[in-house]
């Protein structure tokens, strides 16, 4: 976080940026620093480092409790339609001139397309969990083919919304769903801390639970764990975590299917250290990632989205390389 911070094109030195903190929070009144440092520091780069922090903590721990839900490694945001649903809504946002588009745009302002894409992401899963209902309960595999399903159906659809746009649609629209934190400032920051704040405390919670899902639903329900509960609350959280962080920062991929793998190669998977490690480690590597994004074709900036998949597909295949070797031998 201090190193992006301090990063850019205008480059603050350490001793500066802890003599500003210093200042502002009243420790050192008697700093001296250069007053350009100051503003850019606290008008760009603070929202921007805990932005990322907020929507990397939220994607990492999401990524880690659906896996733990599936018990499959390979699940992440995307495969139960939270991601893309939230692009199609966000997609329509934009393309479409509909009323109640409009409504909600005199309505909100600003965060008009933010709330777009987050009921999308709200409605998607819902709409996939409704389909996983047998007999009063959420059947794990119907989930998994509902996700799909939904997702093949929102590509579609923003497929034909990509057909019907101008060309200044098209810009906004590649923009989204490449990823970006270059839009983050204060406000944005106030409003997904609440979204993020609530599964980061919450998951860690179900720790016990999700290990005793490794074991299977059946051997879980016999220990005693009410797993329609369970399942229920980490979609819901999940959701909220990714849909908001979708909502404002656009689509990031392999955050949430990297970290967590990364966290069990190196420690384990007992869910009490996966979930909030998964959580500190995606505030990390996306806060990284951006740093990269900009700095790198300075003072051009390259999507965020292009970042974390550069970074994290040959990571993802020397770990499917591994696991293949380790079945070999």
């Amino acid at each position: 976080m201090i190193a992006s911070a301090c990063l850019g094109a205008v480059h603050i030195r350490l001793c500066d940026f802890f003599a500003i903190v210093a200042y502002r929070t009243g420790v050192n009144p008697q700093a001296h620093y250069q007053p350009q440092q100051e503003a850019v520091l606290f008008a760009l780069r603070f929202p921007r480092v805990l932005l990322g922090v907020l929507v990397g903590a939220g994607l990492g721990i999401s990524g880690a409790s659906l896996q733990g839900l599936f018990r499959n490694p390979l699940a992440d945001s995307g495969l139960i339609g939270i991601s893309s649903g939230a692009s199609l809504f966000a997609v329509m946002m934009i393309v479409l001139e509909a009323t109640i588009f409009k409504q909600l745009q005199q309505a909100t302002g600003y965060y008009a397309l933010s709330l777009a894409a987050f009921a999308g992401a709200c409605i998607t899963t819902f709409a996939v969990y409704r389909i996983s209902i047998q007999q009063g309960r959420s059947d794990v595999s119907v989930l998994l083919l509902g996700g799909i399903a939904i997702n093949a159906l929102a590509g579609a659809l923003i497929g034909l919304m990509t057909y019907m746009a101008t060309d200044e649609q098209l810009r906004n629209i590649t923009f989204w769903n490449l990823g970006s934190l270059g839009g983050a400032t204060w406000k944005s920051v106030t409003a997904l801390s609440p979204f993020i704040a609530i599964p980061v405390v919450a998951l860690p919670f179900l720790s016990k639970s999700l290990n005793a899902f490794a074991l299977g639903e059946a051997q879980a329900r016999h220990m005693g764990v009410n797993t329609g509960l369970v399942k229920r609350l980490v979609i819901v959280l999940a959701t909220m975590a990714v849909g908001s962080s979708v909502a404002i920062s656009g689509i990031i991929g392999f955050v949430g299917l990297i970290i967590p793998h990364i966290i069990r190669m190196a420690f384990g998977a007992d869910h009490r250290l996966l979930i909030p490690a998964s959580a500190i480690l995606g505030a990390a590597v996306l806060t990284l990632a951006d740093l990269v994004s900009r700095t790198i074709v300075a003072p051009a900036e390259l999507p965020l989205g292009v970042i974390t998949a550069l970074l994290g597909a040959p990571v993802f295949i020397y770990i499917i390389m591994s696991r293949k070797r380790r079945t070999q031998l």
